[in-house]
């Protein structure tokens, strides 16, 4: 049996002009050097409706994310659910794999990784908390591409 091309997307956002809050972002640049076969990395400033026709194309779906909220780096795996959204500048990846099950009934596993920060003034530079976390988040998708990829 021949492997699918497109088994894990990793899409990675966040404010890249407002210091940690990029970080998401620069964890799916960095997914993406390493240049996997089966995995391919999206990085962009926030969430969009039309990207659920990309997630369509794929089994696995990693989403990365920076909170100021969190003293720690948090993977939860997300759960299929109807959720109520008006599309606009607030999307969720949750709401993102609801839009994607209604237009083109596919619903791939989803996982959210939010990174901790604590700086989010102007500026590109990221933190060295930050840094520690979007090297912490390499890891942990490394090994989850890994897992992923031997199960198929």
């Amino acid at each position: 049996m021949k492997p699918k091309n497109n088994q894990i997307l990793v899409i990675g956002y966040g404010n890249s002009l407002r210091c940690d809050d990029g970080v998401g972002q620069l964890v799916a640049i960095e997914v993406e050097k390493l240049n996997l076969y089966q995995v391919r990395s999206i990085y962009l400033h926030q969430l969009t409706p039309e990207l659920a026709e990309k997630i369509a194309e794929f089994e696995n779906i990693i989403f990365i994310d920076a909170s100021i909220e969190s003293e720690q780096l948090k993977l939860t795996k997300l759960k299929y659910s109807q959720v109520n959204n008006n599309w606009t500048h607030h999307l969720t990846p949750e709401s993102l794999i609801y839009l994607t099950e209604f237009l083109y009934q596919k619903t791939p596993q989803a996982w959210l990784i939010t990174i901790p920060i604590k700086k989010i003034n102007f500026g590109e530079k990221i933190s060295n908390f930050a840094e520690e976390g979007k090297q912490e988040a390499l890891e942990i998708i490394k090994n989850m591409i890994e897992n992923l990829l031997v199960k198929e």
